[in-house]
């Protein structure tokens, strides 16, 4: 299941899986989507290697901007994603 983090001015949208052990360590998946004319941009990065896949679109200066603004926030990202989104923890 993906949970909505953020919406941002350009209308991309930062979703996050919940938390996933993968080979014995925890793994969030962060994913971001922006609206184009035909489809999507589109990019996947694992937190917390900040491991970048399968993107779309986006260009490097962009995901840059995504890298650092991941450094930023994985804390918050990573705490949700244990909870369930922002839904659940806010019912704690």
């Amino acid at each position: 299941m993906m949970y909505p983090f953020m919406t941002l001015n350009d209308g991309t949208e930062i979703v996050h899986s919940e938390s996933r052990l993968v080979d014995g360590s925890e793994n969030v998946k962060v994913y971001f989507e922006r609206p184009v004319n035909g489809g999507f941009d589109s990019a996947e990065c694992y937190l917390p290697s900040y491991e970048w896949k399968n993107i779309v679109g986006y260009s490097d200066k962009e995901i840059q901007y995504f890298q650092e603004f991941l450094e930023s926030t994985a804390h918050i990202i990573i705490g949700l994603a244990r909870e369930g989104g922002f839904d659940n923890a806010a019912n704690i």
